[in-house]
């Protein structure tokens, strides 16, 4: 089956929480008294590039570094995640944590 052609303004949409995530993610570094190349060395990686690219928004942090980012920056492991998921997959945060009011059912 062929790929549908992407909604433009979700395209933009997304770019646009990329930089939000970015920005974020500067600030805790700069608030953990970090540079690029500190923060890329606390969490194993090869070149502080990387780092430029999360906060530029061009890049997203995959799921199995987020804990050493977490501790790097100081900040709660769950918390930390669960920012991001906003930022990365608004709507399965949305499915996950806005309709935490109702409660939940079993499947039979």
């Amino acid at each position: 089956m062929p790929r549908a052609t992407p909604d433009p303004a979700k395209v933009a949409h997304t770019k646009a929480l990329r930089q939000e995530a970015g920005r974020w993610l500067k600030a805790g570094r700069e608030a953990a008294g970090l540079t690029q190349a500190q923060l890329s060395e606390q969490v194993g990686l090869r070149y502080y590039t990387f780092v430029s690219q999360v906060e530029s928004g061009v890049g997203r942090l995959p799921i199995e570094t987020q804990a050493a980012w977490a501790k790097a920056l100081n900040l709660d492991e769950a918390d930390f995640a669960r920012t991001l998921l906003a930022y990365y997959e608004p709507e399965l945060h949305r499915l996950l944590f806005e309709s935490a009011a109702s409660p939940s059912r079993a499947i039979a």
